[in-house]
């Protein structure tokens, strides 16, 4: 009896001992990333039969406990990934927000002040240092454009790194997956035991990745994880991990892409499936945000240059020269990187109008005639340099004399609309009378005429952009608009996303979590039972010794 006592206290002592061995184990690791709370699961041992009935024979350790709930792991996952998304791609989009919104680095001001330029130079049309002045604002037009185009290459190329980065990270994370998938599998079939802490590490590897780009897990029967990504490519199988690989993109070489490494080769995986994480939110902001405010720069860069030209062709400079093109117009690749100014002497911004028409002092009726203007091209026949008279002969008709190629009669026009002749276009206003004559003739030297000056100024207001919708201005305060608010909306959303994040953390914490006091509690409630079971030893030792001294 003696000896099954000592037996008895043994296991209560081993009991004990297990007990505050695990308790130390949990506050140690308190503050263990991913450390979930261990407890002992004992109970007592088979009882003997003494004939008068059955006496308990003590405890036993069956297992230590992981406390670790799978569903409320899953929902931390899954807030972990979209907070990781949401935070990256407010990081990325915070910077167009702030360089759009600064001052001294946004196309607001300088589209102003270069239109403010020209229409200065329309006062005075015949001063060089106010064509300067506007040759000048144009050049910080398109330095604007050119710095804002430079900057959001630079942020695509740190989407690229980036990307680079966070696929490393992945592959690293993958490999040391299914490295704890080989080891927890020969540690549990060795001894048929959880292996808690390499069951932790891995939980808190899981949840790493997903802080990188959503991956769903699929649990074996023999206790491994299989991982997943995108679209279902494999990540992690068992003990074997695969790996992601950037590839340069077909359509721009200086944009990589997401591919999955294949025995053939690099397979490339849709950015669309490849949300959540510090990765899906970088490549969301490229798709969403970067390429539509690259394109609509480029847009805004290519209609400013190619309306604004368009008008100044119509113009005659000082010189007396036809207007060309007063802005390098960008090419479809070079975007608003391309935009440049193309004139390098102010006398050759065409302020004028190139073709004159006055009407004749004597004329009786309402006609009033309108800015001519040269067609683009003329014809090749065309005299630009000869003055015209036009006579109207009805309503709808009208006489030429002075032409070189003879003076046509009979000639027709719609009353209020243009007529087109010899290469260049006049509009006629009002109702000309029979009779009435205008003359129409080129405008030598230009000095002093501020005609074409004043179209190029009112483009400034004219709705030339998106389809003839908009302004230029009306066109970049859309790039503005929809920056900040989807900047606001990230910001928010990403707040909210957080307190998910907290809220499903603490619900793990509360079940999982090493609380303290708890263990201090559990601490002492071992020592006493350590202390007991000492005490059962004791007593088992002197009753033996009682036992061995009959026997002498």
């Amino acid at each position: 009896m003696a000896t099954s006592i000592l037996s008895i206290g043994q296991s209560a002592l081993a009991a004990a001992q297990a007990g505050i061995s695990t308790t130390g184990h949990n506050i140690a690791n308190a503050a263990t990333p991913g450390f979930n709370r261990q407890v002992v699961v004992q109970g007592a041992a088979q009882p003997q039969n003494y004939g008068f009935g059955f006496m308990g024979q003590g405890t036993e350790i069956s297992t230590v406990k992981r406390i670790y709930s799978e569903f409320l792991g899953s929902q931390v996952r899954a807030a972990q990934t979209t907070k990781s998304g949401l935070d990256n791609y407010y990081a990325q989009i915070k910077q167009i927000d702030n360089m759009l919104a600064d001052p001294a680095s946004g196309l607001s001001p300088t589209l102003q002040n270069f239109f403010s330029g020209v229409q200065e130079m329309s006062s005075n049309p015949s001063s060089i240092p106010a064509r300067q002045a506007a040759l000048s604002s144009a050049e910080s037009l398109a330095s604007g454009f050119r710095s804002m185009a430079g900057r959001l290459d630079e942020i695509g190329q740190g989407v690229n790194s980036q990307i680079a980065s966070s696929i490393s990270v992945i592959n690293s994370y993958a490999k040391q997956i299914a490295q704890l998938n080989d080891a927890i599998g020969r540690a549990q079939g060795a001894t048929g035991q959880p292996a808690n802490d390499l069951l932790d590490q891995r939980d808190q590897l899981i949840l790493d990745l997903n802080k990188e780009t959503r991956a769903t897990v699929v649990k074996q029967g023999d206790g491994g994880y299989n991982v997943f990504i995108g679209n279902g490519q494999p990540l992690v199988v068992g003990a074997s991990a695969f790996s992601l690989t950037t590839v340069a993109s077909p359509t721009d070489p200086e944009r990589i892409e997401v591919a999955y490494q294949t025995a053939t080769g690099p397979v490339v995986i849709g950015e669309s499936s490849l949300g959540g994480g510090k990765l899906g939110g970088v490549l969301e902001f490229r798709s969403q945000t970067l390429d539509p405010a690259q394109q609509a720069l480029d847009d805004l860069a290519i209609g400013l240059a190619t309306t604004f030209n368009a008008q100044h062709r119509l113009g005659q400079d000082l010189d007396g020269n036809l207007g060309g093109d007063f802005f390098v117009v960008p090419t479809a690749g070079a975007g608003a990187s391309g935009f440049a100014v193309a004139i390098a002497d102010p006398r050759q911004i065409a302020a004028a109008a190139p073709i004159l028409a006055q009407a004749a002092s004597a004329n009786s009726g309402t006609g009033a005639i309108g800015p001519g203007s040269v067609n683009t091209p003329p014809p090749p026949n065309a005299n630009l340099q000869e003055p015209v008279t036009i006579t109207f002969t009805s309503a709808t008709t009208f006489d030429v004399t002075g032409t070189g190629t003879g003076n046509p009669t009979g000639l027709t026009y719609t009353p209020g609309g243009t007529i087109t002749y010899n290469g260049w276009s006049i509009t006629i206003g009002g109702a000309p009378a029979n009779g009435d004559t205008f003359t129409v003739g080129p405008n030598t030297g230009g000095v002093g005429d501020n005609r074409n000056a004043l179209l190029l100024g009112a483009l400034q207001t004219a709705n030339t952009m998106n389809g003839g919708t908009t302004t230029y201005q009306g066109a970049y305060s859309r790039i503005v608009s929809e920056i900040g608010n989807k900047t606001r909306e990230l910001e928010v959303t990403s707040r909210a996303a957080g307190n998910l994040l907290s809220e499903a953390n603490r619900s793990l914490q509360s079940e999982s979590g090493v609380n303290l006091d708890e263990e201090a509690t559990n601490l002492l409630r071992y020592q006493q039972a350590y202390q007991a079971a000492g005490k059962v030893m004791q007593i088992a030792s002197e009753m033996f010794d009682v036992l061995l001294s009959l026997g002498r």
